[in-house]
């Protein structure tokens, strides 16, 4: 019950974003494990969505204060725009596999460029599911993913 109601707030803070900037978007609303997630599609969003999902960040950002505002709980809540975390999250999906089968073809560790958190955690995911073990280093915003050899 408390994660649709993140994800009711997380709407209306949403649409009125769309309203003053004047863009069009529909809202999809999902419970996803232990998270809401909201997802904005519309035609011509990419503004929202930033370099590298950088605009897209900070909207999650703000999104999840505007929660906070009226829950006073933190959310994990999830926010993607136009489809581009689930396009990054199956890039990042096969970005895993092969560095998890160069680590496993040459038994040395490999180290991936920086990334979010959301991505450090999709990579992570990938590693674990393989069998294999990931570690996160570096500080924000350089923190990377190292795949370690099993």
């Amino acid at each position: 019950m408390q994660l649709e109601r993140e994800g009711d707030i997380a709407a209306d803070y949403l649409e009125e974003l769309l309203d003053i900037a004047d863009l069009d978007g529909d809202l999809d609303m999902d419970v996803e494990g232990d998270r809401a997630a909201v997802s904005i599609i519309g035609a011509d969003l990419s503004q929202l969505v930033g370099r590298d999902g950088e605009v897209l960040e900070a909207l999650q950002e703000l999104t999840r204060l505007a929660v906070y505002r009226e829950t006073g709980e933190r959310s994990r809540l999830m926010l993607d725009i136009s489809g581009f975390r689930a396009h990054r999250r199956e890039e990042l999906a096969d970005l895993a596999a092969e560095a998890v089968a160069r680590v496993r073809e040459s038994g040395e560790r490999v180290a991936l460029a920086p990334m979010s958190a959301f991505e450090r955690k999709v990579v992570h995911d990938v590693v674990t599911a393989s069998g294999l073990v990931s570690e996160s280093e570096g500080a924000e915003p350089g923190r990377f993913v190292v795949i370690l050899p099993g």
